[in-house]
């Protein structure tokens, strides 16, 4: 496989615009992630609606030189903030590594990118979310998470939803 460079992404850029479409829209269509194709009027929203967002990141992984590089994956990010620590942490909403490039430390790189902005920003720590059975929970482990727990006999945290 050629070398894989990561690259924080400029929302300005028209090539960084269309790798990030070309990577969402992959992501969606993944059984791992939406397991469809991104909603159309939302695909027609998400740029101008992630760039209007105040703390989003997004990084992506190029393989291939600087005149070919393609995209083969992409962390989607978002600042928060712990009030506990009163500092801010970083949220990786996506994370998705094409089907062929799986397993060759692609995800690997993003998050050690993500992690890097994250000391550099003075996080307290990353977050994510993934479904129970998500092969990448292997990955995510050996990264260093663990499902959050903030006492003992409190069980550790759920993720809940309730649709708008």
């Amino acid at each position: 496989m050629d070398e894989i460079t990561i690259i924080e992404a400029d929302l300005a850029h028209e090539d960084h615009q269309l790798w990030v479409l070309a990577m969402e829209d992959a992501y969606a269509a993944d059984p791992l992630g939406n397991g469809g194709p991104i909603d159309p009027e939302a695909r027609e929203r998400l740029l101008g609606a992630l760039a209007a967002h105040p703390t989003t990141m997004i990084w992506l992984a190029m393989r291939g030189g600087t005149n070919a590089a393609k995209p083969v994956g992409i962390a989607v990010c978002f600042l928060g903030f712990s009030t506990f620590a009163a500092k801010p942490l970083i949220n990786v909403h996506d994370l998705s590594v094409i089907e062929a490039c799986r397993g060759r430390g692609v995800g690997r790189q993003l998050l050690a990118a993500v992690a890097a902005k994250g000391r550099e920003l003075g996080c307290c720590r990353l977050t994510l979310e993934v479904l129970e059975h998500n092969p990448a929970r292997r990955l995510y482990e050996s990264a260093g998470f663990k499902q959050a727990t903030y006492a003992e006999d409190a069980g550790g945290a759920l993720f809940m939803m309730k649709p708008l």
